[in-house]
């Protein structure tokens, strides 16, 4: 991704502030997802195809974790190990996100839709933040 297309993306040519916009933009939607994840998982749970307590207990992960995302964002300067943890948890979860669903997980024809469709977005998170920190260095 050119520099140009993060900066549009970004609304902004600072790094600093690219890459907080797409960690607060990741904290919002993981944290959002999480809360409906915990909060409605029982019918969540049957239109996915997925277990109810799996849902429930991902939705209390992502919830924190989203937190934790956001914490980041709102720091003045995001410290590089803590992007990079974030980077790469994001990553492992598209990639897990799709083994689960191609070894493990039995879901409905909407989970069948919506877990690559949050995989990609996860993973999508995890390009745009790669892409800003890289900006970040000289």
């Amino acid at each position: 991704m050119t520099t140009y297309q993060l900066t549009a993306l970004a609304r902004t040519t600072d790094p600093t502030t690219m890459l907080r916009r797409f960690l607060g933009l990741d904290a919002v939607v993981t944290a959002g997802n999480g809360l409906a994840y915990a909060a409605a998982s029982g019918p969540l749970g049957r239109f996915l195809g997925v277990d109810s307590g799996l849902l429930f207990g991902l939705g209390v992960f992502l919830t924190l974790y989203g937190a934790g995302v956001g914490y980041l964002a709102a720091r003045k300067s995001p410290p590089t190990l803590g992007v990079r943890a974030v980077i790469e948890g994001n990553a492992a979860w598209a990639v897990l996100s799709v083994v689960a669903l191609v070894v493990w997980l039995s879901p409905s024809t909407a989970g069948a839709v919506w877990i690559p469709m949050q995989a990609l977005t996860v993973g999508g998170f995890a390009a745009l933040q790669y892409a800003a920190l890289r900006a970040l260095r000289p």
